[in-house]
């Protein structure tokens, strides 16, 4: 495991990642193909979702394999840029 001074995450780990959008039924395969191309062995079944309880939101945890702080910075940067995506945690 690697530990950076400027960081408390030891990687490699499995990272939960909140990503929350506008209803939509693709929303779940668009966040998947983002997350793939950071990390190619997610799949759908490492994702849970939730709706809001007017429906009008998703709520996604995807967790995913990080290997780096890098890898982690540049999920965040392209899943917050995403159309669909409200905001990321």
């Amino acid at each position: 495991m690697t530990v950076t001074e400027d960081s408390l995450i030891e990687y490699p780990c499995d990272f939960p990642i909140k990503v929350f959008g506008f209803a939509h039924p693709d929303f779940a395969s668009a966040i998947t193909q983002v997350v793939q191309a950071h990390s190619p062995n997610f799949t759908s079944a490492n994702i849970e979702s939730r709706s809001s309880s007017t429906a009008k939101y998703t709520s996604l945890t995807c967790t995913v394999h990080i290997t780096s702080r890098e890898q982690l910075d540049d999920l965040y940067r392209d899943l917050t840029s995403h159309p669909m995506v409200k905001m990321a945690l």
